[in-house]
């Protein structure tokens, strides 16, 4: 193992692996927190490799380690490592990953005899358990990979499930970039006396990111992050998109303008996002156009740049969005567009991230509508979405008050004359 470890370019453990790997050989439940591309994956699927060192003693459909990921990228992405290190054991272990989007019967097939480790996203681990291809009873180790995802993405009803189908005593395992309050109680219900690991606020201050903040229109957008990729000869590029809808569309007036760009998003086929990410891995894409499903788990090595085409919803996401670049010891860059509409949230995002970013505008690109004052609103809340909340209304309606701008009407434009140039803000604004 040890070889392997060293084969593959590790020279030294991170922070959460000097912490959880004696724990996880000692067989205790382990409660991780820990910054995206800190190494989690390694600090639970080492030690388990090493504690998997006897044969199956239950034949049939039975499972020793079970890992529960929230995509499907992820679930292969940790499949790959177990079975990458796996290969230095004299002992052969089969490990399967089942996941949603490809046929179930080769994965029905695949797990006659059980499996060693099962990597597994929850849909589907339950489809083959109502169809009787695998039992959980005889789970040794439970490990929730990307724990708190697995709630936001409303797993929160299969997880219960899984969990009553499994023995009462075994080994836990919980490893998260954050722990918001949902995953807490489940934390808190599911441990026993478990060792906490949290390296979280360490690990932050590690990666060599440098963010930059751009405003620019919305509509200039494309042509922009075009000019970006042509100017600084960018070798590959990940934008974050909010829509599946404008993955494609981006990708698609990017490639126009002659750039070797495609999208990654949950309507493809499972076929069409493993080619996507593999050809963006070994540089035969230049530009992914993806949604939040590659902000997670996913490690691609020497990203330069990150891209917020649109905002994150939360602060979270953001995190784990700039965590695909500056990995393993690298540098990255970290590259937000703002427009008038989406400044206030991304204020919100820096005081939650602690940062302080200068704004810049692009020669050619600059904007045409300005942002609300920042000074009229309070600190209080955000922008989640394009809805707005009972609160953002009333910090606007508090902000045109203190203004003396007109309350907005059913008409297009407010009631009253207006200069030319500020009707066309109010209604960019709007």
């Amino acid at each position: 193992m040890v070889h392997a470890v060293t084969q593959h370019g590790y020279t030294e453990p991170t922070p959460v692996q000097v912490e959880a790997i004696p724990a996880v050989l000692a067989g205790r439940d382990v409660w991780a927190s820990a910054q995206t591309g800190s190494g989690k994956t390694a600090a639970f699927a080492l030690p388990l490799l090493q504690r998997l060192g006897a044969a199956r003693h239950s034949r049939g459909r039975f499972v020793r380690v079970l890992v529960l990921v929230p995509t499907r990228e992820l679930a292969m992405q940790v499949s790959k490592f177990f079975r990458d290190y796996g290969e230095a054991r004299p002992e052969r272990l089969k490990v399967l990953t089942v996941i949603g989007g490809v046929s179930i019967n080769p994965q029905m097939m695949a797990l006659g005899g059980g499996a060693d480790v099962l990597v597994a996203t929850p849909g589907r681990l339950l489809d083959l358990v109502d169809h009787n291809a695998v039992k959980l009873s005889a789970v040794e180790t439970l490990v929730l990979d990307e724990a708190d995802r697995l709630f936001d993405l409303g797993f929160a009803e299969e997880l219960t499930r899984i969990l009553t189908l499994l023995p009462e005593r075994r080994q836990n395992l919980l490893f998260s970039a954050t722990f918001p309050p949902k995953v807490q109680d489940l934390a808190t219900a599911l441990l026993r006396d478990p060792v906490r690991v949290d390296v979280a606020v360490r690990a932050a201050k590690a990666p060599a990111i440098q963010h930059r903040v751009i405003e620019v229109d919305p509509p200039r957008r494309t042509q922009l992050l075009r000019h970006l990729i042509e100017t600084h000869q960018w070798s590959r590029v990940l934008v974050f998109v909010a829509t599946k809808y404008a993955t494609e569309h981006v990708a698609e007036k990017l490639r126009k303008a002659g750039l070797n760009a495609t999208a990654l998003h949950g309507e493809l086929s499972q076929g069409a996002r493993t080619r996507a990410l593999e050809d963006f891995k070994e540089s035969k894409v230049q530009v992914l156009l993806a949604t939040d499903v590659a902000a997670r788990g996913l490690d691609i090595a020497q990203l330069p740049v990150v891209v917020n085409f649109d905002l994150p919803r939360s602060t979270d996401d953001y995190t784990h969005r700039v965590g695909r670049t500056a990995r393993a010891g690298e540098s990255g860059l970290a590259v937000n567009f703002v427009s008038a509409g989406t400044h206030a949230h991304f204020c919100l995002l820096e005081k939650r991230h602690g940062l302080v970013i200068e704004r810049e505008q692009i020669e050619g690109f600059e904007p045409v509508a300005e942002p609300m004052s920042a000074t009229s609103l309070p600190n209080t809340g955000g922008v989640k979405g394009k809805r707005k909340s009972k609160k953002d209304k009333a910090r606007e309606a508090a902000a045109r008050a203190a203004s003396g701008e007109p309350e907005p009407t059913g008409d297009k434009f407010p009631t009253g004359p207006l200069e030319p140039t500020r009707r066309f803000v109010w209604r960019r604004m709007r």
